[in-house]
């Protein structure tokens, strides 16, 4: 596994390592506030009030990043005595609705995606008026201070796309389809836009209908077929990375499939060679802490970082790393 050379990404990464070290050693305690901190841990949890949480994601259907995030936050609230609450929704404006039914159910600490950040402004004031707490994850980190978060937990996705354009560089390649699969997601351009800024050859966006697998297939395979002479394919989700493989062994082209995140499939075809590389971002480490962070808050005013993005990623695995990371995805932690 390699990290991205980056002054902010190694800053990111100590915040976390730091965070991880605090978390273990605070496991013994928790509440709704510092008076409320029992001296006694029963069963390896806190004992004391029990905090409720709630995550709302842009997921779509079906996305196993999703699925890593989850259990990350769901060991970090076994471990908190935290009432651990999810919803998702792929459509900004009721992902705004479903923060608002978590704000009505008076949770004491909100995790929130910003994808699509105009849709979620108004909603995330509704939540620091009636004084929630809220933690950003994943996308829209540019935004998250703006909007009152406490922090932002995951990548930089500028960062991450430099990186990808980096080790397309170091293979030689030369032309490179960048697949967008949720358009206007402000995340997933900045990826695309960060392979751009690094990459020395050329770097065309393609968007396609992220909730129907067979369309998004099909639609790169005609990209394929255009004779365009792409010799790269850089999806932007692990999901999309096999679509992608499919649709190039049908088209009959050569380029290679590279892809941003991991999931135990990737792993699959890192090991196959129908891959190139993955970006992992550590979904899990994205959901642990946002939740670790949130109860650190409630009980001793903790901010993680000071305010600023806690980095997760990027780190670039190939099939050398394929090994060590075959049980961590098979148990759904990477």
């Amino acid at each position: 596994m390699r990290r991205a050379r980056s002054a902010r990404t190694a800053t990111g990464l100590t915040a976390c390592l730091a965070v991880i070290a605090l978390a273990a050693g605070c496991s013994g305690s928790g509440g709704k506030g510092a008076e409320d901190v029992p001296d006694e841990v029963s069963g390896g949890k806190v004992s004391g009030p029990r905090l409720k949480i709630g995550m709302v994601t842009h997921s779509g259907e079906g996305d196993t990043f999703w699925d890593i995030v989850q259990k990350g936050a769901k060991r970090a609230a076994a471990k908190d005595n935290v009432e651990f609450l999810y919803a998702n929704n792929k459509e900004a404006k009721e992902q705004a609705e479903l923060v608002q039914s978590y704000i009505d159910k008076k949770v004491d600490g909100l995790i929130v995606t910003l994808a699509k950040p105009d849709a979620m402004k108004d909603v995330l004031r509704k939540a620091a008026d009636a004084g929630i707490p809220v933690v950003t994850i994943n996308s829209g980190a540019q935004f998250s201070q703006r909007f009152g978060a406490l922090s932002h937990i995951g990548q930089d996705e500028a960062v991450a796309g430099e990186a990808v354009g980096d080790e397309l560089n170091a293979r030689g390649l030369k032309k490179a389809l960048c697949v967008i699969h949720e358009q206007g997601n402000v995340s997933l351009e900045e990826r695309c836009a960060g392979v751009r800024k690094t990459f020395k050859g050329s770097v065309e966006n393609l968007n396609v209908n992220g909730t129907n697998m067979p369309e998004s297939q099909s639609t790169v395979q005609a990209k394929l077929d255009s004779g365009a002479d792409f010799d790269a394919v850089v999806t932007l989700g692990a999901p999309f990375a096999e679509a992608a493989a499919q649709a190039k062994e049908d088209s009959g082209s050569d380029a290679e499939i590279d892809t941003f995140d991991l999931n135990a499939e990737v792993v699959k075809q890192l090991k196959a060679k129908e891959i190139g590389f993955a970006v992992d971002q550590q979904p899990y480490l994205q959901g642990y802490l946002a939740v670790d962070e949130l109860w650190l808050h409630r009980v001793n005013a903790h901010v993680i970082g000071g305010g600023k993005p806690v980095l997760t990623g990027p780190a670039i695995v190939t099939e050398k790393d394929v090994p060590r990371l075959e049980k961590l995805t098979a148990n759904g932690t990477r």
